[in-house]
């Protein structure tokens, strides 16, 4: 095994003519370094962190296409390539259909173990020899070892949410001398890895600065190491993690028979989690984004399109009501890369755009249209588009109505028959063009701004050629755009906008004809329905000291509380605030903000997650995915639009499907690892 005083390093250079920042570097090379010449040179000190940040790319990734991150896509949005029963060149690849039914193996994505242990193990040796540098200044290296702790619990936080319980490798009295593949530890409990993250970030917070300028956008900020303790607090407090004492709990122990998902319920926890949000909250460093009330018109950006009038909120500016901004425009920019990460206030943390392969940029590339030469293959679900509110707040009619009867979706389903009919003009029920289903009409912007509906206007403002621009395009059968005999077909016929761009097209297989996104790993309007989620779980008050114990917070089920992280985020949508009825009944309120999350969050890496520390994924996960007719053709409209279950996308659910497998190398490796329950220990 290699020792510590002689190691191979795999280095960052960090480019002289472009952004310096760790993420972006240009390129690597290898070198064979003592510790001493590492970290008494200012250059190779910071290289050394530098490939610390490096496993934070790949499957690492929090948002990015299904070959890195598949996580993005659950019940709401899905994936018709990589399918072996359509093309059998993808035989090896993880189709949508195996994920969504659990019929991967212990072997499956596993590059995230490897990548975060070899990011903690680089973390952790920068943070043990950083100060021996004596060409850095002290202020420089208190933020570069506050960097190397971040990313360190970064990368705990990312093996926890996707393994559960994992080992904690010691901090001190840690001989670096061994390789991590000579270490045998057992996992932690869940708590006891979430009390690290969250000591750490708290560590970090300390050492890192409020903001940073644009060449350093994506290192972690102050807000970001809180923010990541608070995501950390409120995963602990959640349902699965939580009192927990059902048979899959009862199997997730170590060898010496102890738990590792704590099945003492403590409602404190969530009083912890509200307060670690609070904490994000109180730097005063972001707020949601909005984009101001424009009165001009173009297909690229149309004008305003003002929520039906409201008493309340239609007269007064952000962020007591919308009167001075535009919902949709606010919502859509956010994500397409009209907003940079150094302008867009709610980002809290971010790998940028330069993500190596399978970044939202391919994502696009995958849900732009056939006429786009787009891959023409990310969809959405009915399940998604029943979500979103009609334009004054209420549901849509026929919401669910796919799933009556079943218990866990009481009081989520409307029973009114389907809206018939479509647009017969331009102006009517706008944004909807000519020949457009009513169900699409007078929907929410967050709507209209995500979802890529039959008869939806393209701008394609890239395409060289101003007669292939501004293309609507329809999923019927024969189409063009609607079902194919090959993989290149929406199995739903609805599309998925969100992250596209008006101008973005994908013209002589050209990705720079599609913008540049930033990953949203971390945003602000998440951390405000965070603290509204963990606020309504309360059912006694607490006293909870900041992150630095600079003060106590009382925390409480308090509604004024609660409205502070839902208001923010229906105002700059352009939907109505709950009633007081919602927020005085908890129940209700879960059921709100369960589905605010589904709608605000979308595409976002997070209901995977969400679904399954609810402990919901068993019913969502398990429910038939409805979508259009796809088999029917412009003749047919009628038909296209009733919903059928879709046969061709899978929709199952076992326990085991709570945690991702251990590879078993891993498992062979460490004789005091536990595999997940459900899942093997050999090959």
């Amino acid at each position: 095994m290699k020792k510590i005083y002689i190691l191979l390093v795999a280095i960052f250079a960090i480019s002289s003519t472009s952004c310096s920042d760790y993420l972006d570097s240009d390129y690597i090379f290898e070198d064979r370094e003592t510790i001493d010449k590492v970290f008494t040179d200012y250059k190779k000190t910071e290289q050394w962190l530098a490939q610390a940040y490096t496993y934070l790319l790949g499957q690492c990734c929090d948002v990015a296409s299904k070959r890195n991150t598949p996580f993005v896509f659950d019940d709401c949005m899905y994936y018709g390539d990589d399918d072996v029963t359509v093309d059998a060149t993808k035989g090896g690849a993880l189709s949508y259909n195996k994920f969504r039914e659990g019929a991967y193996d212990e072997n499956t994505f596993q590059d995230t173990w490897n990548r975060c242990y070899n990011g903690i193990r680089q973390a952790s040796i920068f943070i043990q020899y950083a100060d021996m540098s004596i060409e850095h200044s002290a202020e420089e290296i208190i933020d570069l070892k506050a960097q190397a702790r971040f990313v360190r619990a970064y990368y705990y936080w990312l093996l926890l949410r996707k393994y559960g319980p994992i080992p904690l490798v010691p901090d001190e009295g840690f001989d670096y001398n061994q390789s991590y593949e000579d270490l045998e530890l057992p996992r932690n409990t869940y708590d006891e890895c979430v009390d690290y993250i969250a000591k750490e970030m708290v560590l970090a917070a300390q050492g890192l600065p409020l903001k940073r300028d644009q060449l350093s956008i994506t290192r972690p900020t102050r807000g970001a190491a809180l923010a990541t303790r608070a995501l950390a607090m409120l995963y602990a407090a959640s349902p699965l993690m939580n009192g927990n004492d059902d048979a899959y709990a009862q199997q997730m122990t170590n060898r010496d028979g102890k738990r590792l998902l704590n099945p003492v319920y403590d409602n404190s926890k969530w009083a912890k989690a509200a307060a670690a949000c609070k904490d994000v909250m109180g730097l005063g460093v972001y707020h949601i984004y909005t984009a101001d009330f424009r009165s001009t018109h173009s297909i690229a950006f149309p004008a305003t399109i003002a929520p039906p009038i409201h008493p309340e909120y239609s007269y007064k500016n952000f962020p007591e009501g919308w009167q001075n901004i535009d919902p949709f425009e606010s919502y859509r920019s956010l994500f397409n890369g009209q907003v940079t990460a150094m302008d867009n206030p709610e980002l809290i943390f971010t790998r940028g755009k330069n993500i190596s392969g399978e970044r939202i940029k391919d994502m696009v590339i995958h849900q732009l249209p056939t006429v786009a030469k787009g891959w023409n293959t990310h969809g959405a679900t009915m399940k998604q588009v029943d979500a979103y509110y009609m334009s004054d707040g209420t549901d849509c009619p026929g919401m669910n109505s796919e799933y009556a009867g079943t218990p866990a979706y009481q009081g989520r389903i409307d029973n009114r028959p389907r809206t018939t009919g479509y647009t017969t003009n331009n102006t009517d029920h706008k944004p909807l063009p000519n020949g457009v289903s009513l169900q699409y009409a007078e929907r929410e912007p967050r709507f209209y701004a995500s979802i890529a509906y039959n008869g939806m206007y393209w701008h394609l403002g890239n395409e060289p050629e101003v007669q292939n621009q501004d293309q609507q395009v329809f999923y019927y059968r024969g189409d063009g755009n609607g079902y194919a005999n090959s993989m290149f077909w929406l199995r739903t016929g609805i599309g998925v906008a969100k992250y596209v761009h008006p101008d973005d097209t994908y013209y002589n297989s050209d990705a720079a004809k599609v913008k540049d996104k930033d990953e949203p790993a971390i945003r602000y309007a998440d951390i405000l329905l965070m603290y509204a989620e963990a606020l309504n779980e309360l059912t006694a008050s607490y006293e909870v000291p900041s992150w630095d114990g600079s003060i106590t917070y009382t925390i409480s089920r308090n509604v004024e509380d609660m409205r502070t992280g839902i208001k923010p985020i229906r105002m700059r949508a352009g939907v109505p605030d709950y009633d007081a009825d919602t927020y005085s009944n908890p129940i209700k309120f879960r059921i709100k903000l369960k589905r605010e999350r589904q709608i605000e969050l979308f595409a976002e890496g997070k209901r995977y997650y969400d679904l399954r520390r609810w402990k919901d994924a068993e019913v969502e996960e398990a429910m038939p995915v409805y979508g259009c007719y796809t088999f029917m053709s412009n003749a047919n409209k009628d038909l296209f639009h009733t919903p059928v279950p879709i046969s061709n996308l899978s929709a199952t659910f076992s326990p085991k499907m709570y945690f991702w497998p251990i590879k078993h190398s891993e498992l062979k490796r460490n004789k005091l690892l536990t595999q997940n329950p459900g899942w093997t220990y050999n090959d």
